[in-house]
């Protein structure tokens, strides 16, 4: 009797087994083990819990808005000893799949990286109400179903895009620029809060000037955005601020190559050359770091929101490329002002 009762334990512990091995493979993104996929790290005495990212389809090789979202992973996995999983979705069909197996590996927290993401999360969380969710660029209220288990991370893009386009208008009006540009990415709410900041940062410090946007629809494709950007430049533009992930580099590149200069997004974009004025930064990185923590300590609050600012660093500027240097010390300035509530009302929408 007890032989045949350890031989059916045993029967019953390999079929529990496999059936995680099934669930693990269901993934229909996928890890990035170059980048870290899994496993813990750091010597932290904290609780050990395990956190998940799910990126939008813009890849971690972006350089901008995925890129930062798995470097927060990281940087946690590293710092919290949590242990972390990045899934990476090829197609927006990857969004609940991709959610729904980390919830059911028993991830604490799974965070979703993007707006478009933000129908995906409903039907998710709402699913599966044990598990938390985080999402980027989304505010959990406005969630259909307004799940409570959810976590809005949220950006003041405006603010860091009324920097760079103040440092872009002081450029222009020394110059003899007359015209300065955005190229968007999808026309969703995060681009256009740059974008407007962006306007009215360039037309503060540049009154009269001209502001032009074009939107390539998407956030993969270059060519798309680099069109876009040649098409601005022909018609005077100066200065091209790309506001599209992996798409702007394409923009960035026909600023290059038409000798204007550039501003990169999300990330610090100075990297690229002597020609990047300056980027708008958005710690996306931070926020995620942030999130898993809150996981971690037990003050992740669903059904609310995280705002990220100027004044508590979650959005700024990036290094300041040679030819915005002599600026640098008036828009500091102007920085001071955003973060004291000196300059507000800075608007988020395109006119």
């Amino acid at each position: 009797m007890r032989e045949m009762l350890v031989s059916r334990t045993f029967r019953l512990l390999v079929m529990a087994f496999a059936a995680v091995l099934a669930l693990g493979a269901a993934a229909c993104g996928g890890d990035d083990d170059d980048n870290g996929g899994g496993g813990g790290g750091g010597g932290s005495s904290a609780k050990s819990i395990k956190a998940g990212l799910v990126t939008d389809i813009g890849g971690l090789n972006d350089r901008s808005f995925n890129f930062l979202a798995n470097k927060g992973r990281l940087d946690a996995q590293k710092k919290l000893g949590v242990e972390t999983r990045v899934l990476t979705s090829n197609k927006a069909g990857d969004y609940i799949p991709n959610l729904t197996t980390l919830a059911q590996q028993g991830f604490n927290l799974i965070i979703a990286n993007g707006f478009l993401m933000a129908e995906a999360t409903n039907t998710a969380a709402t699913k599966l109400p044990q598990a938390k969710f985080a999402i980027i660029d989304y505010s959990a209220a406005a969630l259909k179903d307004k799940p409570k288990n959810v976590e809005g991370l949220l950006f003041k893009e405006q603010e860091a895009g009324y920097l760079a386009g103040y440092l872009a208008g002081l450029w222009a009006k020394d110059n003899n620029a007359k015209v300065v540009s955005t190229v968007g990415g999808q026309d969703i709410p995060p681009v256009d809060h740059y974008i407007a900041g962006f306007q009215a940062g360039a037309k503060k410090a540049y009154p009269g000037i001209e502001t032009l946007n074009g939107f390539s629809q998407e956030f993969i494709d270059q060519a798309k955005c680099k069109e876009i950007a040649l098409d601005q430049l022909a018609k005077g533009s100066k200065v091209v601020f790309a506001v599209a992930g992996g798409c702007g580099l394409g923009a960035l590149d026909a600023a290059k190559e038409k000798g204007a200069q550039g501003i990169g997004v999300d990330a610090d974009q100075s990297y690229l050359g002597d020609y990047i004025l300056t980027s708008a930064t958005k710690h996306v990185d931070l926020a995620v770091f942030n999130a898993i923590k809150s996981a971690q300590d037990g003050t992740f609050k669903g059904g609310t929101d995280v705002i990220n600012t100027v004044a508590n660093h979650g959005v700024g500027l990036g290094k300041i490329g040679p030819a915005g240097q002599q600026y640098a010390a008036q828009v500091r300035k102007i920085q001071a002002q955003i973060a004291a509530g000196q300059i507000k009302d800075i608007p988020d929408t395109i006119k």
